[in-house]
């Protein structure tokens, strides 16, 4: 059933919006319509960016695991709108995403040049490192960027206990085994131990036995005897495995420090194996501390839309080790915070200066951990410890939910949590972080603390707007943060100041202070590049205006953020009217815009898939919906100029629903419903049901069948 649309007099910004940008495409009804009596061109600009750029925003990438389902989980699109593909696409891709022996996430990214689970770069010949390859299949990074070629024979390599049995295009290097020990050493080489923290080896054995015992030893600089005590052990492999990765951590072995100068591999037990070397590199630890939470966050979103008992029964287990490992590597139940132990993770530079100005690359330093692969976050990370805080939270929701639900039959793989230790933990972080990040000289949060205690505040927007917009940051803290952002307050020293901070328009820059000196060290000449020209230094990136839009709702209420999405949608506007983002910024003096592999100033399209977070704004800031499981909340804050809200298509557990919000009226229509129960906890307050006996301060328990609008309102003492 088709929702009705009021028909009123278009706004006084919706008529200057249309004469400035055109008018806006129809709404379509097959797509979710955000609808606000007297606002309509407005609120049609924002669902054009939602279809705009809600097809793209799906990727295998954990990275993006806390915004992309956020923002596609709910939205039922297309003729049988509970049909939708992202639940499926993201079911798959959380059942499927890989966790190491440790019970570390993998990132999957794309196959890069250093730790095969993390970030594809800094790459091996960034540090200075080493790598073979007897097969460049499916190393399109690696030969775009580096021209890569295949090795076609072994020569500078010793090789005993086995022959070379051949070379195959798309598996390397085949050896077959005729000792019970074979040695693999490498050519001789040069390498500092420091950019090199991991050996990834991509292999495949056919015929290993069961007590084979696969390790690798390393000689140093100058050596000429390999010593028995370095060896490092790995996993073997079984036939069924294929080629895999193995990434061995050389650097927790005692006495690795210095310059490396051969590797050996040895096998034992291998006698009558065949063993496959596809590629052989010295890795940088590219590994992101984000990524088990933010699989834990983006999980735990999609169990809340869905209620898939399936799915929880069969990941519990998997969420359990993640949650468990990033307690344990980054001493969060000591620290109440993330404290990054990797190598090159130590918050410092890449880049170092001496007393004349001149710059040395720290090689090996200022590895990235998160979305701002080039920002040297680590040490004590800000980003990370706000994640983290949300992930706790939404776990611990979980572990409630199904210690209340026995009959839910989920098995304690992974040592269930107890869900208000976790909940008490989330708020020892809260207050650890609001602490420890905070500088209080420039009224902000700083982005991390090296491992010397050194703060690092750059103006970072987005670890601002992020740590209000999920609730890690005090009331008081919000306060002086916006009035930073609106100018109302000049932090000294700041490139950006007052009014310039929102200079791009649709949103803040990323950054307010010029950032010449502290990066990873591949990013060598930050200098180069004017300011505003780079998304990291003074650029923008579209779907952080999302986080911006939902701290101010937060801090300075519903009519402020209202005020910041008019402008948003009016930019929006006048670029479709130009002919969308690439012809807009075409013209000098805009800015420059990334994506597809140029760097840019300016984030919107191609990588940048979490611009779609913008008009979510609708349904989880104004509406104030939450999914849980069962059900939904909602806690809507409606701008003074609305007299409702209605949000189409919102595809909860089963149902599909219209849900519009009055000042006291929530009223729910069912497109689609599978008879099921359906919980509503309404706002604070107490609530019935139209027409019903009672009132009540709980869920409301509501039973649907398609086209039935059911009304709650707000009793009144």
């Amino acid at each position: 059933m088709k929702f009705p649309i009021r028909i009123v007099v278009l706004s006084l910004f919706a008529l200057a919006a249309s004469a400035t940008a055109g008018e806006p495409p129809q709404p379509r009804d097959d797509f979710p319509q955000f609808i606000v009596p007297g606002q309509e061109a407005p609120m049609a600009r924002l669902q054009e960016l939602f279809r705009l750029h809600h097809d793209g925003a799906f990727t295998g990438t954990t990275l993006w695991d806390a915004w992309l389902p956020h923002a596609t989980l709910w939205a039922a699109t297309g003729e049988k709108p509970a049909a939708e593909p992202a639940r499926s696409k993201y079911r798959g891709v959380f059942l499927a995403r890989p966790i190491d022996a440790e019970g570390y996430i993998s990132m999957q990214q794309h196959r890069g040049l250093a730790h095969s689970e993390g970030w594809p770069f800094p790459t091996f010949q960034q540090a200075g490192g080493v790598g073979w390859y007897f097969s460049t299949a499916d190393e399109a990074y690696g030969v775009g960027l580096y021209q890569l070629k295949p090795l076609t024979n072994t020569d500078g390599w010793e090789i005993e206990g086995a022959e070379v049995a051949g070379f195959s295009p798309d598996r390397g290097l085949d050896l077959r085994v005729n000792a019970d020990v074979v040695t693999v050493t490498t050519p001789p080489f040069t390498c500092a131990t420091l950019s090199a923290p991991f050996v990834r080896l991509e292999w495949a054995a056919r015929g290993l036995g069961e007590d084979a015992k696969p390790s690798v030893s390393w000689l140093l600089n100058g050596e000429k005897e390999w010593r028995t005590e370095r060896l490092a052990a790995f996993d073997r492999l079984l036939d069924s495995d294929g080629l895999r990765f193995a990434n061995i951590p050389l650097y927790r072995q005692a006495g690795y420090d210095g310059t490396l100068s051969r590797l050996k591999f040895r096998f034992d037990r291998a006698k009558g194996a065949t063993l496959t070397l596809k590629s052989l590199i010295s890795a940088i630890d590219s590994r992101h501390p984000i990524t088990n939470v933010d699989f834990i966050r983006g999980a735990a979103e999609y169990f809340s839309w869905t209620t898939d008992l399936p799915f929880l029964r069969s990941n519990i287990g998997k969420l359990r080790e993640a949650l468990r490992f990033a307690l344990r590597e980054f001493g969060v139940e000591k620290h109440h915070l993330v404290r990054v132990p990797w190598v090159g993770h130590e918050g410092t530079s890449g880049l170092a200066f001496g007393a004349d100005g001149k710059k040395t690359p720290r090689v090996g330093q200022g590895v990235g951990n998160n979305y701002w692969d080039l920002l040297p976050f680590g040490g004590d990370d800000a980003l990370a410890t706000i994640y983290l805080y949300d992930a706790l939270r939404a776990f611990a929701a979980i572990e409630r939910e199904v210690a209340a639900h026995p009959e839910w039959a989920i098995p304690a793989d992974g040592r269930p949590f107890e869900a208000d230790a976790l909940a008490k933990l989330a708020e020892q972080v809260r207050a650890r972080a609001c602490e420890t990040f905070w500088n209080d000289e420039t009224g902000r949060f700083v982005g991390w603390r090296d491992r010397d205690g050194r703060a690092y505040d750059y103006g970072f927007v987005f670890v601002n707007t992020e740590a209000i917009a999920y609730g890690l940051a005090t009331d008081a803290q919000a306060k002086r943060i916006y009035d930073w952002l609106d100018g109302r307050r000049i932090v000294a020293g700041d490139t950006s100041q007052g009014a310039d901070i929102y200079h791009w328009r649709f949103g803040p820059r990323s950054t307010t202070r010029r950032n010449v000196e502290t990066y990873v060290w591949a990013w060598s000449a930050p200098e180069s590049i004017p300011w505003g020209s780079q998304v990291q230094d003074g650029g923008g990136v579209l779907g952080f205006t999302y986080f911006d839009l939902m701290a101010r709702l937060r801090t300075l209420g519903p009519d402020d953020a209202w005020r910041r999405l008019r402008e948003v949608i009016a930019w929006f506007g006048e670029v479709q009217a130009e002919g969308g983002y690439r012809a807009y910024y075409a013209k000098p003096g805009r800015g420059t815009l990334q994506g597809g592999g140029p760097p840019g100033g300016l984030g919107f399209d191609n990588e940048f898939m979490e611009s779609v977070l913008v008009p979510q704004v609708m349904l989880y800031g104004f509406l104030g919906a939450e999914p849980r499981p069962g059900g939904l909340r909602l806690n809507p804050r409606l701008p003074s100029d609305w007299p409702s809200l209605t949000v189409t298509r919102i595809h909860a557990q089963g149902h599909v629903l219209d849900v519009a919000a009055f000042p006291d009226e929530v009223r729910l229509t069912a497109r689609v419903a599978d008879g099921s129960e359906f919980l509503l906890w309404p706002p604070d307050g107490r609530w019935r049901i139209a027409d019903a006996a009672s009132a009540e301060s709980g869920p409301l328990k509501l039973r649907f069948t398609p086209g039935r609008t059911i009304i709650s309102r707000r009793v009144k003492d």
